[in-house]
C-alpha cells in the first residue's frame, strides 16, 4: 500500500544544513534568485512568522505573515496580495496554512522543520499544483537533525542535503543584517543618565533607622510624651532618681526568673 505521507514526485526537494543564527541571511540569499517568484515560508511559531516577514522586508522583499493571531480580514488581505503578486513571500504557520489553495507557488521554504513529520508533506504540497513543477527547500540546524530523521523515516526517502555551515559568505551577511524585534521608536534611555541595576536599587530609608533624611522626625527628635499615646524612650528616667519603679521581678515568690507583673505607668 502507498504510505499516507507520500511526497509529490514533481517536487524538487533539498535540505540545507545551516546554523540557527544564519538562517535569515540564507533566506535572503535564496530570494536573490529571480526564480523565487511566489514563495511560502513556513515557521513553527506565530512570533517566528512575524520576525521572518519583517526580516524579509528589511532586505527589500515584499512579505506578509499569516497566523492564528491575525484576524480573518488580515489573513484574507494577505492571501489576496500574495495571489495578485504584490507580495512575493507569504510567511505562515502550519495552522494558518491549512486550506490554502494557491496555484503557481514556485517554492516552499521551511525556515524551521515541523515537530510533526507529516506536516512536512503538507507544507511542500503547497507547490507543484495543477500539473506544475515546484521546489521545496528546508533549513536544518544542528538541533533539528532528529526532526529531519523522523521526516525521512515517514516519507521513506533520503532528501538530498547540502552543508552551508561555517559559510564565510553567510557569516559576513549575518554580521551586517539589521536586528529584528527591536522597538521602532528611538531609545532615549541613555539620555536620562545612568540608572541603577534592578538588583542594585537604593533602598528607601526606614523611619526606624539612622539612614533617614536630615530633618526627618525620627532623627534626633525629642522623646515623645506619654500623654500623646506614644512609646516611652527606652533609657528615660525620672528626674532626681525618684519616682515609680514599677513591680520587681520575683515578688510573687518565683525568684529572679519570674515575669513582670502589672503595667508601667506614671500614675
Amino acid at each position: 500500500m502507498t504510505p499516507a505521507a507520500t511526497t509529490v514526485e514533481r517536487i524538487n526537494q533539498k535540505v540545507l544544513f545551516v546554523e540557527q543564527t544564519r538562517k535569515r541571511a540564507l533566506l535572503a540569499e535564496l530570494f536573490d534568485d529571480a526564480s523565487f517568484k511566489r514563495v511560502i515560508v513556513f515557521t513553527r511559531t506565530k512570533r517566528g512568522a512575524d520576525r521572518v516577514a519583517k526580516s524579509l522586508e528589511q532586505v527589500g522583499v515584499d512579505a506578509a505573515a499569516i497566523h492564528g493571531d491575525k484576524s480573518q480580514g488580515q489573513r484574507e488581505r494577505a492571501l489576496a496580495e500574495f495571489k495578485a503578486g504584490r507580495v512575493r513571500a507569504l510567511v505562515a504557520t502550519d495552522i494558518a496554512a491549512r486550506g490554502i489553495d494557491i496555484d503557481a507557488v514556485s517554492h516552499v521554504v521551511q525556515f524551521e522543520l515541523p515537530n510533526v513529520p507529516e506536516a512536512y508533506v503538507h507544507r511542500i504540497g503547497r507547490t507543484a499544483r495543477a500539473g506544475a513543477d515546484g521546489s521545496a527547500v528546508a533549513f536544518c540546524a544542528d538541533d533539528e537533525r532528529p526532526l529531519l530523521k523522523d521526516i525521512e523515516k515517514v516519507t521513506r526517502q533520503r532528501i538530498p542535503s547540502f552543508d552551508r555551515r561555517n559559510d564565510k559568505q553567510l557569516g559576513a551577511a549575518t554580521a551586517v543584517m539589521p536586528e529584528v524585534g527591536k522597538p521602532d521608536r528611538e531609545d532615549t534611555r541613555g539620555q536620562r543618565g545612568p540608572q541603577p541595576h534592578r538588583g542594585q536599587r537604593q533602598q528607601k530609608p526606614n523611619r526606624n533607622h539612622s539612614t533617614a533624611k536630615p530633618g526627618h522626625r525620627h532623627e534626633g527628635a525629642p522623646a515623645r510624651s506619654n500623654s500623646g499615646g506614644g512609646e516611652r524612650p527606652a533609657q528615660a528616667k525620672p528626674a532626681g532618681g525618684q519616682g515609680f519603679k514599677g513591680p520587681r521581678r520575683g515578688r510573687s515568690g518565683g525568684g529572679g526568673g519570674g515575669r513582670r507583673e502589672g503595667v508601667w505607668s506614671n500614675h
